[in-house]
Formats: structure tokens, sequence, C-alpha cells
């Protein structure tokens, strides 16, 4: 059996979505818990793909959906109704280089009758590591770098965004960004350091950014 990578992930996912489309998941006739939803789709996926390659499923003691090297990616579903997820994050950091690991996002619409229930797949993301940290602080970080900011005028714009951390904190991350100026993020991280994706943004990128793929259906 084939060793997953992320290219077969990609791939796989967009496969994944067209076929779940035509399905009629009964199961989930009159289930209105988005959570529910979503852990039934993780699950459908991750059977999926572990019936066509050899790949490393995650549990919540590991944190992320699928953390082997090769992938490291963490599953999310949301509905188009309301098309945001969400997750806690660690420290302050993540919020200016990221989480550390990709984001797989499948976006639904479901609809049910009687007796079927279809989930209509609008929407698959793929965010590279690279690319989790938040838009407007990276994208304010890199044109004060770029302007020639001091650590002085880095700590100041942290201090006013109330960024999560101390002096120290401040100091030890403005001696980074000033050394290694963040990539451009495409998430909404909140100082609850809870993340949302703005899937409005992401598709108007039409693929032009490496790291982000979007598929979309109409």
């Amino acid at each position: 059996m084939k060793v997953m990578d992320i290219s077969d992930l990609k791939e796989e996912a967009k496969i994944f979505c067209e076929f779940m489309k035509k399905e009629n998941h009964s199961s989930l006739i009159g289930v209105t818990d988005g959570k529910a939803v979503g852990t039934y789709v993780e699950h459908r996926f991750q059977d999926y793909i572990s019936s066509k390659y050899e790949i490393e499923i995650g549990s919540s003691a590991k944190g992320i959906d699928l953390p082997g090297a090769e992938i490291e990616t963490d599953i999310k579903v949301t509905s188009i109704v309301q098309p945001q997820s969400s997750c806690p994050f660690k420290n302050a950091r993540q919020k200016i280089f990221g989480l550390g690991y990709n984001i797989l996002v499948f976006v639904y619409d479901k609809k049910d009758t009687a007796n079927s229930c279809t989930l209509d797949f609008k929407y698959c993301t793929f965010i590279d590591k690279s690319r989790t940290a938040d838009y407007t602080i990276t994208k304010r970080l890199r044109e004060m770098v770029d302007d020639g900011a001091n650590k002085e005028d880095i700590i100041g714009f942290l201090v006013d965004k109330n960024v999560p951390g101390d002096d120290i904190v401040y100091s030890d991350l403005a001696d980074e960004i000033l050394c290694n100026k963040p990539e451009q993020g495409y998430l909404t991280i909140s100082n609850a350091l809870q993340w949302r994706l703005q899937y409005a943004r992401v598709i108007a990128l039409d693929n032009t950014v490496n790291g982000v793929l979007n598929y979309e259906w109409q």
C-alpha cells in the first residue's frame, strides 16, 4: 500500500467530496448538530484514505487528525450556512508564524427530505502550515519589516494589537520577526487564540497563492 503524501491528500479530498455529494447519508436525516455532521464526515474521509494509503490517523491525544510527518494536517468540516472553523492556539507565536500544521477544510450544504440527506460540498480548501498565521497581523508586520522598522516599532505594534504575551514574549517575538519575516497568513485569529478561516478571502485568491488551494463546486 502506498504511503500517502500531500499531493495525494489534496487530490483524494477532491475525489471524496465528489462521491460524497452523490450519496444518501440517511443516518444524518434530521441531524442539526454541526459537530455530529463534522465528526461523520471526518471519519468517512479517514476511512476512505486509510483504505487506499498507508497513513497515520490521529487521536485527541495527538492533537491533529493526520499527524504523520509527511502529512501533518488537521481536518475541519463546516456548514456553508455559517462557514467558520476554530480551534485553540497554544501561544501567541502561532498568530504570527502559523499553527505548525496544515489545515484541510470541507464546507458543505446539508439538505434533508423525509428519507434522504445530501451533503453538497461547496468548497474544499487546503492551507499549508506556512499560511496559517493571522492575515491582518502578518500583512502589517511584513510591511513594517520592509519599511525598516526596528525592534521597538515591532513591540509597539504587538502591544497595540493586544497580542497575548508579556515583555519577554514581545521581545523574543520582535527579534524573531526581524530575523525571519513572517509569511503572509490567511486565517483570522482572535486574541482568545481561536482561529477562523475567511472563505471569501481564500476563494478570491483564485489559487494564485502558493500554499492555499481551493476547490469550488457550483
